[in-house]
């Protein structure tokens, strides 16, 4: 299977909520779950500072992610594709098999290379779509980012536990003594 960049950032965001400092484990073993190899995720080649690289731009990524406007969410992507100044190319290196890369090197730094290839992963699903096919969920005490699994009617949850947590809110509300 191939890497699945928009989930991955989806899961990198909500292992960094707003306020949050997720620790360089906790972002290595989220990126860990997408295929990233362990030798990769080392103290070593995966240092506190790259962690804060990667939480800046889990940060900017954010404000696409939480857009509920599909203009300011493109707005914001066609940014982030062109501070990334480069062409998509396929790569295989370090033993990974050929997948897409946007940044700018395989060299590239831990942020400049999540930017890169979150921007391009949403803006081909809002492409296809047409709309937002990720968002934030609605119910009051969740902040929880999901990504929209099929074009069908639009998603306004993160969980079925939080749709029926906030239906049973409602209904309790309007049906009071």
């Amino acid at each position: 299977a191939g890497f699945a960049p928009a989930r991955r950032i989806l899961d990198l965001a909500n292992a960094a909520p707003p306020g949050s400092e997720p620790s360089r484990a906790d972002l290595a073993a989220v990126l860990a779950r997408h295929g990233e190899r362990a030798e990769d995720l080392s103290a070593d080649t995966f240092s506190d500072a790259d962690a804060a690289e990667l939480r800046a731009a889990i940060r900017e990524l954010r404000d696409v992610l939480t857009a509920s406007d599909t203009d300011r969410a493109a707005e914001r992507l066609n940014a982030l594709l062109a501070h990334s100044g480069a062409r998509p190319r396929l790569s295989r290196h370090d033993g990974h098999p050929w997948h897409l890369h946007v940044d700018r090197a395989d060299d590239a730094g831990w942020g400049d290379w999540l930017r890169a290839s979150s921007a391009l992963a949403l803006a081909r699903l809002l492409s296809e779509r047409g709309a937002l096919a990720w968002g934030e969920c609605a119910a009051d005490t969740c902040s929880r980012l999901y990504l929209a699994d099929n074009p069908g009617t639009p998603r306004r949850f993160c969980s079925p536990t939080c749709a029926t947590r906030t239906r049973v809110a409602t209904y309790r509300r309007t049906h009071r003594p």
